[in-house]
């Protein structure tokens, strides 16, 4: 024998070792099987395609769904959601914490994520998936079973590291998502110094995400901050050019063209906008409701932010906010957003073409409940007690709002209190 063919067959099997180990390196992130810890932040990749954030399991799992029937459109009115979901996961609504709501495309079904409290204080909650639809039914999804694909996040905040000395900072791991085009835009915290961090997955999942570091100017705190996570954030084209557009604490919007999104870059956001101190984002949607792209931003402490897309654009092209507001007189700063009245919701989410749906708590039971409301009007009247709704009311022949209301008073469910065509 050749004295040097062993050593040649040795190379050939170390290579294909080495090939080997590659490729189980490239796709360690790839847990298809992991358990779901926990189950918070959702977003649809597609109609059949739901990824929902993992805190607990440090991982992102994508979820393929059976097939629905097209939905009909139709409005949410469920005053008591928390009584219907406990019931269905066989625990008391006090029990139920809710993580994220969105709509599966084309389906009229919300879609949202619950931790459940167990017997003891200490206890680890059981992360929970449930459809509604606009009757009231609710379903359950299971997460341990089912044609799934998990990947992990990477780099999450340390176990031990908390916030408001009970909240693990591991909990703002991701904090929103986002898809387009091939690629997941994950936002949240990491363990750098630098904390701030969107992640940028390709789609389906194929191995590690890119990672930039996130830095933007805050007009209400003075300072550039590196460290407090993108609270929610929608993708859209300025200027020809895809742009994430997204907000923070307090209330800063700044873009972020997405090509600069890249593995160890440092990103200097642009702020565009100063909406006012006090509050924080807790959702963003954009949609077209016939007066060109829009984008709606809700907070928890104050009414909405309406803006065009055509003025985000515009933004975007100038120098950007670098000065403070004059606190507490001015507390807005750059672009203009038109008020919208929506405030006190904890989750917002394109229903359809003509609808949003809101989940929010009752102020008086504090039943959560799941409620419609039309674009471009962007309230519910039987919010309201006003002049219009006494029994003895008259309305004018001129009175614009004769339509306006018939047609929400259906909506909502009070088709017998519409007022009469004329």
């Amino acid at each position: 024998m050749n004295p040097q063919t062993p050593s040649l067959f040795h190379r050939r099997v170390r290579r294909t070792l080495y090939a080997a180990a590659l490729a189980l390196g490239m796709n360690a992130a790839l847990a298809a099987t992991a358990p779901v810890r926990s189950a918070g932040t959702l977003t649809f990749v597609d109609a059949n395609t739901v990824v929902i954030s993992d805190w607990r399991g440090g991982q992102l799992h994508a979820f393929t769904l059976p097939p629905v029937a097209p939905g009909v459109p139709a409005y949410f009115n469920l005053k008591n959601l928390s009584g219907a979901i406990a019931k269905t996961l066989h625990t008391t609504p006090e029990k139920l914490r809710f993580e994220d709501m969105a709509v599966r495309p084309g389906s009229e079904l919300a879609y949202i994520t619950l931790s459940v409290e167990g017997k003891t204080a200490n206890a680890t909650p059981t992360p929970a998936l449930v459809t509604v639809d606009t009757a009231g039914k609710v379903g359950v999804v299971p997460l341990d079973r089912g044609q799934r694909t998990s990947v992990a996040i990477g780099n999450i905040p340390s176990p031990d590291k908390h916030l408001w000395r009970d909240t693990p900072m591991a909990a703002y791991t991701v904090t929103d998502m986002a898809y387009a085009d091939g690629k997941l835009y994950v936002a949240g915290l990491s363990n750098a110094s630098f904390a701030s961090a969107l992640r940028v997955f390709d789609f389906p999942f194929k191995g590690d995400a890119a990672v930039a570091s996130i830095e933007m100017y805050h007009p209400v705190h003075n300072q550039l901050e590196t460290r407090a996570p993108i609270r929610k954030m929608v993708i859209a084209n300025l200027n020809g050019e895809p742009t994430l557009v997204a907000a923070f604490t307090c209330s800063p919007l700044v873009t972020i063209p997405l090509k600069d999104l890249k593995d160890g870059a440092h990103i200097a956001a642009k702020t565009i906008a100063e909406f006012g101190w006090g509050s924080a984002p807790v959702g963003m949607v954009s949609f077209d409701a016939g007066q060109g792209p829009m984008v709606l931003l809700t907070h928890s402490h104050k009414s909405a932010d309406l803006m065009s897309v055509a003025d985000i654009a515009d933004a975007s092209t100038k120098p950007g906010v670098t000065t403070p507001i004059k606190w507490p007189t001015e507390p807005r700063l750059g672009l203009n957003s038109i008020y919208v009245p929506i405030s006190g919701v904890a989750h917002i989410s394109n229903q359809d073409k003509d609808f949003l749906v809101t989940l929010r708590r009752n102020e008086a039971s504090g039943a959560m409940e799941l409620v419609s409301m039309r674009k471009g009007l962007f309230l519910r009247l039987s919010d309201f007690v006003n002049e219009y709704d006494f029994a003895d009311f008259q309305y004018g022949p001129k009175d614009g709002w004769r339509d306006v209301h018939r047609m929400l008073r259906t909506d909502e469910g009070y088709a017998d209190l519409a007022p009469p065509k004329p």
